[in-house]
C-alpha cells in the first residue's frame, strides 16, 4: 500500500462551446457543483436543470441569481419516470449528464418498487427519449455498489449501467453515444458520513457510531467527481464504464481523524451494506484498460476498439485484476484526509 497525492481530473471544456446540456437530478449536491463548474468554465448556449422538486429549484435559482451567465440557466420540473416529460425537456439538447437516482441504501431496501421505477425505468425512459430527440451524448452516474451488488440500490444501478451501455447499439445511424461513470463515496455530499459525524460532534456527542471497525470505502471529493465526469464526457466513444483511481480509508480511521478524543462504538452493518466496496470485479477486469488516472471497463461490442485510447497510453490490466477498497494500493493518511476536507 502507498500514500497518495491528491489527483485533479480537470479538463478543457471547449468541446461544450455553444452546446445545450441537461442535468437530470440537477438540484442535488453533484448537480449544484456541476452547475457552478459549467457556468464558471464552459461557454454553453443553455444549461438545463431537470428535477422534480420545485423548492430546491427555486433555492438553486436564487443561489445563482448574481452569476454573470445566469441567463443561460434554465429550470425544468419533471421526473425521469415520466417519458413524455423527458421528450419535452430533451428537445434541442446535445449532452445529458444523468444524476437522478434514489441512492439511500436502507431506504431502497424497504421501498424497492420506488427505487426500481426511478433507477431502472428512469434510465430506460431517458435513453429512449434521448434517441428520439437527437441527443448526442449521455454520461450516467453510477456507484461502486453496482459492482457485484448485494443491495437493491446497487442492483438497480447495475441494471441502469447495462441499459446505457446497450443503448449505444440502438441509435442506428445517429450520432449518439452513452457511457457510465462509477466512483466511491463523495466527501461533503448530502448523506456523506463526514457531515453526519461533524453534526454529532457539534451537538456534543460522547461517541461516534461505526457500523464495523474493519469497514473500508473509496473516497472522492465532489469537485473531483464533477471534473472526472466532464473529462469522460469529452473523451467517451460509447459503452465505457469509467472508474477513477482514488484512495481508500477505513471509516474508523476517518472518525478518529475528525474526533481523536471520542469513543467509537460499533452498531452493526445496516441492511444491504458491504464491509468493503468493489468498483471493478475480477470478471470485469478481463475487459479493463488502465490510463494514468482512471480505469475503463470496455464494452463487449464487435465494433468497439480501444485504439482510441492509444494516445492516452492505455494498458491492459492483469488477468486476475480487481479493484476493491480493502486491497487498493492507494490509501489516505490523516494529512491527506485533512487536505481533502479543506477542498470541500
Amino acid at each position: 500500500m502507498s500514500i497518495i497525492s491528491i489527483r485533479s481530473f480537470e479538463s478543457d471544456l471547449a468541446f461544450l462551446d455553444d452546446a445545450t446540456l441537461l442535468i437530470t437530478g440537477g438540484t442535488g449536491s453533484f448537480g449544484k457543483m456541476l452547475t457552478q463548474t459549467l457556468l464558471d468554465r464552459a461557454n454553453l448556449r443553455r444549461l438545463i436543470i431537470f428535477s422534480r422538486d420545485e423548492l430546491k429549484q427555486y433555492e438553486m435559482e436564487q443561489s445563482f441569481s448574481n452569476h454573470p451567465k445566469m441567463s443561460n440557466l434554465r429550470f425544468f420540473i419533471g421526473d425521469v419516470r415520466d417519458r413524455n416529460r423527458l421528450d419535452m425537456a430533451l428537445r434541442g439538447v446535445d449532452f445529458v449528464i444523468h444524476a437522478a437516482a434514489l441512492k439511500h441504501v436502507p431506504i431502497a431496501e424497504y421501498n424497492p418498487f420506488e427505487c426500481i421505477k426511478t433507477n431502472i425505468f428512469g434510465a430506460q425512459n431517458l435513453a429512449e427519449a434521448a434517441i428520439g430527440c437527437g441527443v448526442k451524448k449521455i454520461i450516467a452516474l453510477s456507484t461502486d455498489k453496482a459492482a457485484s451488488p448485494i443491495n437493491l440500490y446497487g442492483a438497480s444501478k447495475l441494471a441502469s449501467d447495462k441499459i446505457f451501455v446497450a443503448a449505444n447499439a440502438l441509435g442506428g445511424e445517429q450520432d449518439f453515444t452513452c457511457s457510465v461513470v462509477r466512483y466511491g463515496n463523495v466527501l461533503g455530499s448530502r448523506g456523506s458520513v463526514v457531515p453526519f459525524f461533524n453534526k454529532l460532534i457539534a451537538d456534543g456527542t460522547d461517541h461516534l457510531p461505526i457500523t464495523d471497525m474493519r469497514m473500508t470505502r473509496f473516497w472522492i471529493t465532489l469537485r473531483q467527481g464533477v471534473d472526472f465526469v466532464l473529462s469522460n464526457l469529452d473523451m467517451m466513444q460509447g459503452g465505457e464504464i469509467y472508474i477513477p483511481k482514488i484512495p481508500s480509508m477505513k471509516v474508523s480511521d476517518m472518525a478518529r481523524c475528525l474526533a481523536p478524543d471520542l469513543e467509537l462504538r460499533e452498531t452493526g452493518i445496516r441492511p444491504g451494506e458491504k464491509l468493503h466496496e468493489q468498483m471493478i470485479t475480477r470478471d470485469d477486469g478481463r475487459q479493463t484498460i488502465a490510463l494514468e488516472d482512471r480505469y475503463i471497463i470496455t464494452p463487449q461490442f464487435r465494433f468497439w476498439s480501444d485504439k482510441h485510447y492509444t494516445d492516452h497510453d492505455a494498458t491492459h490490466v492483469a488477468e486476475d485484476f480487481d479493484y476493491s477498497s480493502d486491497t487498493n494500493k492507494e490509501w489516505l493518511d490523516d494529512a491527506h484526509f485533512r487536505e481533502l476536507l479543506t477542498r470541500i
